[in-house]
């Protein structure tokens, strides 16, 4: 399904997105209920020792101290509330507790794009280290926003390294989208605002802008991307309208420090978790929404190019407790 199928009612294609996110967070699932079960064991209800194992499972999970610590309190609120909680209800309570903590986190549905009251072109500017699935997003971003019948543009602005450029180029050529890219070495900045002048003229809808993804030197980057943001906003004013933070889902507690560094660089409004598929780490996603309130907007669960999902909050937590959309 390409990513923009949510405007369409359920049907085959959409069971199938739901198969397909299963699938994909298979070994988180299966690593949560073999640490749930362990918690329980041998209890009949709810009690402190049941609290105190949920609690262990939940970090170990890479969900993050903090975030469950929240939720053990909001469980510990149920159970004074009813007076007394079967262990059998435990798990439909953890499924709540988790999907209403996601929507306070602003981790809400996307139901896709009204290109119509959007500014045009719309400008995403995408952040995160080298290694996560960066490029490899921008592509399958720029492949799904193609299927949509958008016209779209690449802007290769790290130039940091040549073969970021040569990536991008891959990406482009795959996806039959333009690609803006000058030498290695050139200011990134001069590559963006070439991207966001070519898209302009050329009438592209979206013009997706690849950043250099090192962290060695935080100020050197914070100077960068501010600069970048100032050159794109003569082109397109407000631009970057998204900047994407991507993260590598397998890395657990790291991508909480890669998200730290990234949001005090710059103003990240969105982020996207990638290789949930290989990860038993898909806690992650919990508590890195929890932790910076930035919507999590894509999570990638495969390499085809339909494996970038747009994140539905409830979607995400069925599939993780096994529980169907009626």
């Amino acid at each position: 399904m390409g990513l923009f199928g949510v405007f369409s009612k359920k049907n085959d294609v959409e069971l199938s997105h739901n198969a397909s996110l299963e699938a994909g967070l298979s070994r988180t699932k299966e690593s949560v209920f073999r640490k749930l079960g362990r918690a329980v064991a041998g209890k009949s209800k709810v009690d402190e020792e049941v609290l105190d194992n949920l609690e262990e499972a939940l970090i170990a999970s890479d969900v993050g101290v903090d975030t469950t610590v929240k939720i053990i309190r909001r469980i510990e609120e149920r159970v004074k509330r009813d007076k007394y909680l079967n262990i059998n209800e435990l798990q439909a309570i953890l499924h709540d507790e988790i999907e209403a903590m996601l929507e306070e986190n602003n981790s809400g549905d996307v139901q896709g794009f009204d290109f119509a009251a959007l500014p045009y072109p719309y400008v995403i500017m995408v952040v995160g280290v080298n290694g996560v699935g960066k490029t490899t997003t921008i592509g399958k971003l720029a492949w799904n926003y193609k299927q949509a019948g958008k016209k779209v543009v690449l802007g290769a602005a790290d130039t940091f390294r040549a073969a970021a450029i040569d990536q991008l180029q891959i990406w482009a050529d795959c996806t039959g989208v333009a690609i803006v890219k000058q030498n290695m070495g050139a200011d990134p900045a001069s590559v963006a605002f070439d991207t966001l002048s070519s898209a302009k003229a050329t009438g592209a809808d979206v013009a997706i802008i690849d950043t250099a993804g090192r962290l060695h030197n935080k100020i050197n980057l914070m100077g960068e991307l501010a600069k970048i943001k100032a050159v794109m906003k003569k082109v397109v004013p407000n631009a970057p309208h998204e900047v994407l933070l991507v993260l590598d889902g397998s890395t657990g507690q790291n991508a909480f420090e890669q998200a730290r560094q990234f949001t005090k660089a710059t103003e990240v409004n969105a982020m996207a978790l990638t290789k949930l598929d290989g990860t038993a780490k898909g806690g992650v996603v919990i508590g890195i929404s929890d932790q910076f309130k930035i919507p999590v907007k894509y999570i990638g669960i495969g390499e085809k190019m339909d494996d970038l999902q747009i994140f539905h909050r409830k979607d995400f937590v069925d599939s993780l407790f096994s529980l169907k959309n009626d």
